[in-house]
């Protein structure tokens, strides 16, 4: 059985020959077979001790009954072939997918009752059964079924199994293919509004030109003429002092960048489930990850532990065209999965950033102690531009009309953070990051002005 495909086909009941079949068929009897075969036992013993000749034959009846039936499921040979087809196979929280799955009798003779079901987590929903009627011989059946999780993550589907009975229902045996699929379960995404905070509004920075060659941008320098290279691009100059054909530069637009921080220290956040804060900056961050590749920009992912998704190709950043599309698909894949790590600072990701200039910088930011709000700081450093969501821990670990925390620190935190440059905004328990993202705009439009500045990497 294969996703998205005809699997190669699987001998039902009886390919194993003779060894074991006796303990197998047995073994398949159901409780009404079970229970015909000892009603049957019960009555022939109770013939013999009371002389009753018909009453033995009605023993030997009900206890044959079961056993001619296992002996019938055991001995059938179908030849089926599966299939299973995801539609689609990355879906976010909260929604569902649906699983189309396809038998097809690949054997000369026509099936009995089959009883299809699928295995899939407990979190997906209930165990899907299907029963199909009698499949002509080369024929095929199709069913579907809907799943759902609330909760992000990879989930096997698989494998399929298969069971034969008989018309009377005294035995059932199953045969399961060895394949199975995976449904990966990605955080929400918000749809995020085009803001403008200053300077640049588009991903390919307007007025940054740098010079590419025809080629690509792996050629910095003229270089020698390719077959199937523009003759209009040809540097005749160079050409004349190397004294072969030399295709001349041509001006392209820089992407900018932008790198996601997500803090995932087990320690900065409190409760587990949909509704915890974690999954909060998980779903935060996916967001401003597809955002901004539809804006064009250049994105990574980047973790505390220092991890960068995409990795080190392509400058750790996701480029252009399909190759977007792959990191993009790389990078949610990742969110997907992400779990708590055990680090207890911020000080590998600082490393990762500190080794050039980042451009647009947006970070996700669990509880901060003050020297990891220290190294924060000095993040901005490196960054055009910086915006960094601070989930409020008190105020995600109390219930809803709880008492505030009287110590709370949160406002020395984000105060260090703007000192040092950020927009640092604070996000309570059940915060929109539709409305934060615009009061990010509003806080960082207001400090331009203020400063005067009209320069520095935008974001939109």
């Amino acid at each position: 059985m294969a996703a998205g495909g005809t699997g190669q086909p699987s001998t039902g009941p009886g390919e194993k020959g003779e060894k074991g079949g006796a303990r197998t068929a047995l073994a398949g009897l159901t409780t009404r077979g079970r229970s015909f075969l000892a009603a049957g036992i019960a009555a022939a013993i109770c013939a013999y001790v009371l002389g009753q000749p018909d009453l033995l034959r009605v023993g030997l009846l009900l206890a044959a009954l079961p056993l001619i039936c296992a002996a019938v499921v055991y001995r059938t040979r179908y030849r089926v072939a599966g299939s299973r087809r995801l539609s689609p196979a990355r879906v976010p929280a909260g929604s569902e997918a649906r699983v189309h799955l396809r038998m097809d009798n690949v054997s000369r003779l026509p099936t009995g009752l089959l009883m299809l079901q699928d295995r899939v987590p407990y979190v997906l929903g209930p165990r899907p059964r299907f029963v199909l009627d009698r499949v002509e011989a080369g024929g095929r059946r199709e069913v579907s079924y809907r799943v759902r999780s609330d909760l992000r993550g990879r989930y096997p589907l698989g494998p399929l199994q298969l069971r034969l009975s008989d018309p009377f229902g005294m035995c059932e045996l199953t045969r399961a293919f060895s394949t199975y699929d995976t449904l990966t379960v990605i955080p929400r995404v918000e749809p995020l509004p085009p803001v403008r905070l200053s300077g640049e509004a588009k991903g390919y920075g307007d007025g940054r030109l740098r010079a590419l060659a025809l080629a690509g941008e792996d050629d910095v320098i003229p270089r020698g003429y390719r077959y199937g290279d523009d003759l209009r691009r040809v540097h005749w100059r160079l050409t004349a002092r190397y004294g072969e054909l030399m295709v001349r530069r041509e001006e392209q637009p820089q992407r900018s960048r932008c790198t996601v921080l997500l803090d995932t220290r087990g320690l900065a956040y409190q409760g587990a489930g949909p509704d915890s804060a974690f999954e909060w900056a998980v779903s935060g961050a996916a967001s401003v990850l597809v955002h901004m590749l539809e804006r064009g920009f250049s994105v990574r992912l980047l973790t505390d532990t220092g991890n960068s998704v995409p990795g080190e190709g392509s400058d750790g950043f996701a480029g252009a065209s399909q190759e977007s599309a792959d990191a993009a698909g790389l990078m949610m894949d990742t969110l997907a999965v992400v779990d708590h790590s055990d680090g207890t600072g911020l000080s590998r990701a600082y490393d990762v950033l500190r080794g050039g200039n980042e451009g647009l910088l947006v970070a996700f930011l669990g509880d901060l102690d003050e020297e990891q709000a220290a190294v924060a700081a000095k993040m901005r450093q490196r960054s055009g531009g910086a915006v960094a969501f601070l989930l409020d821990g008190d105020s995600w670990a109390r219930e809803p009309n709880g008492v505030p925390d009287p110590m709370n620190r949160q406002e020395e935190r984000l105060r260090m953070l703007r000192e040092a440059g950020w927009t640092a905004l604070s996000v309570p328990r059940g915060a929109s990051l539709n409305e934060l993202w615009r009061q990010a705009d509003r806080e960082r439009a207001g400090v331009m002005t203020g400063s005067g500045t009209n320069g520095g990497e935008g974001w939109s």
